[in-house]
């Protein structure tokens, strides 16, 4: 079955202002007092800006079907460039936006971008045979041109039994997707549901008693730091023409 494909490059600009000053936690707050969020934007050979965007724009964004794969113009002092957010950043009690961070986009240069795996049809081993269908890998990590990366990869499971592995080279793959998650990786199997644990009331209590005392933090990708640092080292910590969870 084809891989899903949706237009990532959309019509939408967000409007970006850049920030003056020191970039520390204060001002990271004062920006959020404001009701933005701030942000860096950085890539394709340019100078890391620092800017402030509209919270709202970024979550419709990244609620969307295309999600931060999207591509989308930003506009910053009177220039726009295509973009993707490849690093966002939520505060833990509350959820809300923090931190995002932009990455200038080439269209005719390819891009490495994570995308969803689908699973589809019911596999016989669940069908027939009484297993449950175990989905070990959720996104595969690709390499192509920003046009073409897929909404989704589905691929169908129906003739999955057991002791059948479904792993990354059965996914669909055409000349313009390159893989680069190891193709021997596992994607999912049937398993037996004797081979599932139930909790007892007796675990569940263990396993509270054993978790960590301290919340753990909502984001994606890195903490939250000083922000100039951020600004500074963001072209050199991006990846090889390289495009965050929760």
């Amino acid at each position: 079955m084809p891989e899903g494909k949706k237009d990532m490059i959309t019509q939408e600009t967000v409007t970006a202002v850049p920030r003056e000053g020191k970039f520390n936690k204060n001002a990271a707050r004062r920006v959020r007092a404001k009701g933005k969020v701030p942000a860096v934007v950085y890539g394709a050979a340019e100078p890391a800006v620092a800017v402030e965007v509209d919270p709202k724009q970024i979550q419709k964004i990244l609620h969307s079907e295309t999600g931060h794969n999207s591509i989308f113009d930003l506009a910053v002092a009177g220039s726009t460039a295509k973009v993707m957010i490849v690093d966002w950043q939520y505060e833990p009690i509350k959820g809300k936006l923090i931190h995002i961070d932009f990455k200038r986009i080439a269209l005719d240069k390819p891009i490495r971008v994570e995308v969803p795996i689908q699973l589809t049809g019911v596999a016989v081993g669940v069908k027939t045979q009484g297993g449950i269908l175990d989905q070990m890998l959720r996104e595969v990590e690709i390499e192509c041109l920003p046009g073409d990366i897929p909404n989704s990869i589905a691929v169908d499971v129906s003739e999955l039994t057991f002791g059948m592995v479904l792993r990354v080279s059965d996914l669909p793959h055409t000349g313009k997707l390159k893989f680069l998650t190891p193709e021997d990786k596992p994607v999912a199997h049937v398993v037996s549901i004797k081979e599932e644990v139930v909790a007892t009331p007796d675990a569940e209590a263990a396993a509270a008693a054993a978790a960590p005392a301290e919340p753990e933090v909502v984001k994606k990708g890195k903490q939250e730091t000083a922000e100039g640092a951020a600004a500074a080292a963001a072209p050199a910590a991006e990846k090889s023409d390289k495009g965050g969870k929760k």
